[in-house]
């Protein structure tokens, strides 16, 4: 074979090597812009470039949770930056020293091995365990996340549980499981239409903002609670503040939880608060199972308190074989599993591409943590 001949094979082998890294990216990305997927999902900017933050500076080395095709398909966004794929934490530790950033993990640990850690991407949106970690504030380490990237999943599995307790579905489910033909089942009065009852979100972010759009879509009157303003979109009815809160509960025909876990959501859902909601409304929780009293719930439950409930987290987590949760009358409970979705995963991974390219390139942040609020 002559040389030319050999350049052009080379040339042809190198570019389709190229292409299959490419496509195999771009079936995870089924919105072909960065921009219309931040703007789709409300995805804050921080007001900064990073460039400005005390002791940035391009990265070296970057360790990311992934494999070698991870590592193909974001080596685009980082010219010039070493990327380690790390599949384990285990893995992370031993990559740690000299690494400037890591994508995928947060661990006490990895932060005392890698003491040149400036930033951390977190690939979910809860952050109160990582910002816990001293080494965080410590070091003045930013922290993003996955905030609102789950939330259209998240959403439409509220709906499901939404319709299935309103419509009986779940105790239709038993009945069919026993081979049972009972029409009867559930009285009439207690399947509704969802047009025109009240939904109440509590934490309108990226997931309650979610809800709230679903909500109105199907004819509710939405209300909802945040707690930074008393603004929302337009098809939310009324915002309040968290002084708002037990006024728009007993208002409620369906109250979602969609809070983050902070010192002020730990337990808010309690006793009194199912003591405030109507008997025929129901209750469902996305948000963290710790802003439940999942005894009170439970409770609640038993004694009729409320008309039922779908929870996707609990306290404790993994729910305990033999807890009463389990038997309660009228409730529906998913293992968290409400962000799994077919299109969840090419979203994650094109935020954290755009995240990687701005930290690169020194650009403003998205989705920047709050370590002193834990959000």
């Amino acid at each position: 074979m002559t040389q030319p001949v050999r350049s052009r094979l080379a040339t042809i082998l190198m570019a389709a090597l190229s292409l299959t890294c490419i496509s195999a990216f771009a079936r995870e990305l089924p919105d072909p812009g960065i921009d219309q997927l931040i703007d789709r999902l409300g995805l804050r900017s921080a007001n900064e470039p990073v460039s400005e933050r005390a002791g940035w500076s391009k990265p070296e080395r970057v360790i990311v949770r992934g494999d070698a095709e991870r590592i193909a398909a974001l080596a685009p966004f980082a010219p010039g930056v070493e990327l380690v794929p790390a599949p384990t934490l285990e893995a992370a530790l031993e990559a740690a020293a000299g690494a400037d950033a890591v994508i995928g993990f947060c661990d006490e640990k990895l932060l005392a091995a890698g003491t040149d850690i400036r930033w951390l991407q977190l690939p979910y949106a809860g952050a109160e365990r990582c910002v816990a970690i001293p080494a965080i504030a410590e070091r003045d380490i930013l922290v993003t996340n996955a905030q609102r990237i789950y939330g259209p999943e998240i959403a439409e599995h509220v709906l499901a549980m939404m319709l299935s307790l309103t419509r009986g579905l779940h105790l239709y489910l038993q009945a069919q499981a026993r081979g049972a033909w009972e029409r009867d089942l559930v009285p009439e009065e207690k399947l509704w239409e969802l047009e025109g009852k009240t939904l109440l979100v509590v934490g309108l972010g990226g997931i309650g903002t979610e809800v709230a759009r679903l909500g109105h879509a199907m004819g509710m009157r939405v209300t909802a609670t945040r707690n930074s303003s008393r603004s929302g979109p337009d098809f939310v009815d009324y915002v309040g503040l968290a002084e708002d809160l037990p006024r728009l509960t007993s208002e409620a025909d369906v109250i979602v939880n969609a809070t983050p876990l902070t010192p002020e959501t730990r337990g808010l859902f309690n006793a009194e608060y199912f003591e405030r909601m109507k008997p025929a409304a129901y209750f469902i929780n996305v948000g963290r199972g710790a802003s439940v009293v999942t005894d009170d719930l439970v409770k609640a439950l038993e004694t009729g308190r409320i008309a039922g409930a779908a929870v996707d987290v609990t306290d404790p987590e993994p729910l305990p074989e033999g807890h009463p949760l389990w038997s309660a009358p009228n409730v529906i409970i998913t293992p968290h599993i409400s962000a799994g979705s077919d299109l969840r995963v090419g979203r994650l991974w094109r935020v954290i591409a755009e995240n990687l390219r701005r930290y690169t390139a020194g650009e403003p942040m998205l989705s920047v943590v709050d370590v002193s609020r834990g959000y």
